[in-house]
Parts: C-alpha cells; structure tokens; sequence
C-alpha cells in the first residue's frame, strides 16, 4: 500500500499542492501581474538591477546600557563592513521616563541605550559620520522628540537639516497591536505622527519618517497575511493624514517604508513580500493616485524574526537565520537585519553580532545571490502562491475598513489586538501539541541537554551612572530656556500646531524626554488598553 499524501496548509491558511505547472498560473498576466523588476507593479523588485548593481543595506539592531557603549558597537559593526544603524533603546526611553523616575529602576540601559537628553544622543553618535551612515531609530511613542534629538545631533555635525538621512519607526498603532509601548491616547498619538510626515516633507525631504511594523504585529501572533493587512491598514492611514496637512501624495508617500518579518515557511514567506510588493504598487497608484513610480515602491526592511528563534538548542538558530537571510534576500529587500542566534535569551554578544553580519555577508561574497534579480521569478509554485497572497491580504484589508470601521477605530476599540491575540493562542497551541514542528522544541529534543548560554550581564550601576549624567546636563542648562521651550511645547500640542518645530527648541535647550513627555501629557491625556476578544 502506497504511503497516504500528507495534507499541507500553511499558516495563512492557504492548503499547498503536491505539484505546481502552468495551470497554476491560468489567472495571472505576466505583464501585469509579474513585470520586469524596477518597473510596476514592482513584484520582482523595485530596482531593474537590485543587488548586481547595489546589494541590500546591512543594518543590525544595536544600543544597549550607557551612550558610550553604544558608540563602540556602533564602531564595531561598522570597522567590520555594516554600512548603516539600526538603534535600540531602553525600555524607560521608550516610555518618556527620565532614567531617575522611579518606574525606570532596573530597566536603564538593560534593553536599548538610556536617552535622557541630546547630550545622550551626542555621546551616542561622536564619531559616527551620519552623514555617510544611515541611521534608523527604533522609537515610537516619543519618536518624534527623538528625531528632534538626532536632527540636532546631524546639526552639530554641519549636517544641513535637508541633507539628512535615515529613518525612525514611529508606528504607533502597531505598539497598541503588538507591543505595548504607548503613552498617549490613540488619536493624539496619531497626530503626533502626521506632525513628523509634515515637518520631514517640507524640511527634511531624505528622511523616512515612518517605518510601519507588520513585523511586531507578526511577532505578537499575526499570522503572515495578517501582518502585511495590518500594517498596509496602518499605513493608508498615516498616508492620510499626510493628504489632509495638505501635502500632495508623491510630496511625501514614498518616504514611508516598512519594518516586516521573516520566519516560517520559507516558500510562503517570499511569496508574501512579492505579493505585498505589487499590492502596495497598485493601492498607491489606484486608491491614492500616485504619479511617481518611487511612490509606488514598497521599501522594507525585511530580516530574520525573534519569534522563529528558540532557546532550546540555541545553534540553531544560527541555521535558521541563514535561512532567513536567504528568504530576505530572495525576496527583494533592501535592508536586511538578522536577529543573532542568542536573541531568544539576551541582549546579542559581539560574538552572536558578528556571525549574524558575516552570514548575511556569506550572502553576498560567497552565494551568488547578488549576481541575478528575482531568481525564483516564473516559478509555477512561487507565482501561484504569490497571488493567492495578494488576494487574501486585500481581502483583510477589505474587512477591517468594512467591518471594523477602519484601523483607528479597530485598534481603539481592541479589535485588531483580539484578533492578533487568538492567532497567537492558536499558534502556540501548534507548538506545543506539535502540529506545528519546531526542531529542538516538539522534535528532536534532546531531554537532558545542557544550555550552554552567555547572558548580557544587567549593571544597575547604570542608572547611576545615567542619573548622574542628566544631573549634571540639568545643572548645567539656563532653566528659563528650558521652561520656555516647553510652554512652545504645550501650546503648539493644545492648539494643533505642528509640535516638530517646539520639540526641537526644547531639546536643543536640552529638556529631557521625561520633561518633555509630561508636558504632552497635560495636553494628550494617556491611553487605557482594551482588548475585545
């Protein structure tokens, strides 16, 4: 008797057949559904050439403890061949808390770098040409005071205000969604991210000034048509808030990128950033009118997921972020971060670091796969999955503005969160009865195994030392300009103005995060979770 066919269903639920030929392709146009790579709607890739001309950007997440030991790893990473930054902050930063406020006790520095002030930043970035080196600031809640700070820092370092490059996350609705990092109340906060759209459109024209993160969305238990809807959903948004500053949609649009996640099965992982790529080419060109095709483009981010990564036999996950890698680069990203392999447990070692760089390197010097575009391009397999993609993410899209109201509506009232959050139940649920398999978790265990692990080693004199140093930036400002700065602060927040100009003010007089927190607090109010599940 012959073995029975096992039945496959990937995670987005779409069942995969044995074999794939051209029947599979029956529905798709190649000329408009496929394309050239550079040309729409960009499912090969946004560039003609992609990596033969210009290989993806190598951005490792780095930032933990005091600015100073930022700034080494920064070096670090970047004498051993990454060309551009991707900044971790501590926990306390990342909600507007001064590193003295009692809630910081024993998060200061333990997560991402402590950030009290510019002179913070300044320490940070000393002797980082940012001029050369793109920067990304992984911030959302206080992004927007944060960017004042590194625009501030760029400045100081004669870099004209227009010449800047880089990016901030800055994705607020994710963080209701997934992580948790918010402060202010939905709408205000929301606002504060059309404020950093308008100033950036009309002063700093090379800056990104919003990453929208699927990959949170992903990592909190969305699965992967669910992640792409979301932060597409998300993104629509923002981009309507841009239109209604009165800002022209190729004036500003196509400085919005993506932050998306990579694990899983490798097939449907490519196949969801091909069919996101000519999705968002044809919501830009049809829904919004986008004219110029750099519009059109999806640009992402795109590398391996903390969620893929175990604990358990944790070499591992030096394999399957080699896997990963591959995924990001089969499928036409032009960044690539790698989560280490000890992510799972600890902040990265230098160690785990540089494995991760020299993989993604391997990639490129050793593996061919910068030598031609879209090398699975016109796979039957590939191809059918992708559409199947596009229709089921349009189709999610579809339900949350015709079922819940739109994103902000379905991410102020919990919607979004409890459908993420039964996602999640049932996919950990698949972990631990093993219908998902996971190698060295429900197979292949090795019982009596021994975890050889080196944790990062948490200082509380940290926070001393952080105390310390704002102490001495508090004592050494003019009070007067301080308090000024943030009255300009308060008024351009309660009379809908655009705050960018007032933030910059505030920090150039060296405020802190947590003054300037509060003071949009007294305004905005703060936010109270709701889940409906």
């Amino acid at each position: 008797m012959a073995d029975k066919i096992r039945d496959v269903i990937l995670e987005s639920g779409i069942p995969v057949k044995p074999v794939y030929g051209p029947e599979d392709l029956s529905g798709i146009d190649p000329a408009q559904d496929i394309g050239k790579p550079g040309e729409f709607p960009f499912t090969r890739g946004i560039h003609p050439l992609m990596y033969r001309q210009r290989p993806f950007t190598m951005r490792q997440y780095a930032g933990f403890g005091m600015p100073h030991e930022t700034n080494q790893r920064f070096k670090f990473l970047i004498e051993n061949g990454q060309n551009a930054l991707n900044v971790a902050f501590d926990l306390p930063t990342q909600m507007g808390l001064d590193s003295s406020d009692p809630l910081a006790e024993g998060e200061v520095g333990r997560v991402g770098m402590a950030v009290d002030t510019l002179a913070d930043m300044e320490v940070a970035f000393a002797g980082i040409p940012i001029d050369q080196i793109s920067v990304s600031l992984t911030i959302n809640a206080v992004a927007a005071p944060i960017m004042a700070m590194y625009f501030v820092v760029a400045e100081k370092q004669g870099v004209p205000l227009n010449q800047v490059r880089g990016t901030a996350q800055n994705d607020i609705l994710k963080e209701y969604i997934g992580r948790g990092a918010w402060i202010f109340p939905v709408e205000p906060a929301v606002r504060l991210i059309g404020d950093t759209i308008e100033f950036c459109a009309r002063n700093a024209p090379k800056y990104y000034p919003v990453s929208v993160c699927g990959y949170h969305i992903r990592e909190s238990g969305a699965n992967p048509v669910q992640e792409i809807a979301y932060a597409y959903a998300i993104a629509k948004e923002y981009i309507r808030r841009g239109l209604g500053r009165g800002l022209g949609i190729d004036e500003f649009a196509g400085q919005i990128s993506f932050n998306l996640d990579i694990y899983g099965n490798f097939f449907e992982q490519i196949a969801k950033f091909r069919a996101a790529r000519r999705l968002w080419a044809r919501i830009m060109k049809d829904e919004f009118g986008a004219q110029n095709p750099s519009t059109m483009m999806m640009k992402m981010i795109a590398g391996g997921g903390g969620g893929g990564l175990t604990i358990e036999q944790p070499e591992n996950n030096i394999v399957r972020g080699a896997y990963y890698a591959l995924i990001s680069a089969l499928s036409g990203t032009q960044t690539m971060a790698l989560c280490s392999y000890d992510e799972a447990y600890t902040i990265p070692t230098e160690k785990a670091a540089l494995i991760s760089l020299r993989t993604m390197q391997i990639l490129i010097e050793e593996m061919g796969i910068a030598d031609t575009v879209d090398p699975l391009g016109g796979s039957y397999y590939v191809e059918s999955l992708t559409s199947e993609f596009e229709k089921r993410i349009s189709a999610e899209i579809q339900r949350v503005d015709d079922e819940w109201g739109g994103i902000v509506e379905a991410v102020s009232g919990g919607i979004v969160q409890g459908e993420v959050a039964r996602q999640a139940y049932r996919f950990e649920k698949g972990i631990q009865d093993g219908s998902i398999p996971k190698v060295g978790v429900n197979r292949f265990r090795m019982e009596e195994e021994q975890r050889d692990v080196a944790l990062h080693p948490y200082d509380p004199k940290q926070a001393e030392e952080s105390i310390r140093r704002t102490a001495e930036v508090i004592a050494a400002r003019d009070a007067g300009t301080v308090e000024s700065a943030l009255q300009k602060v308060r008024d351009a927040a309660a009379n809908g103005h655009n705050t960018m100009p007032a933030l910059i003010e505030a920090v150039r007089a060296y405020a802190t995060i947590g003054e300037i927190t509060k003071t949009l607090k007294e305004v905005f109010g703060e936010y109270a979770e709701q889940v409906k599940l």
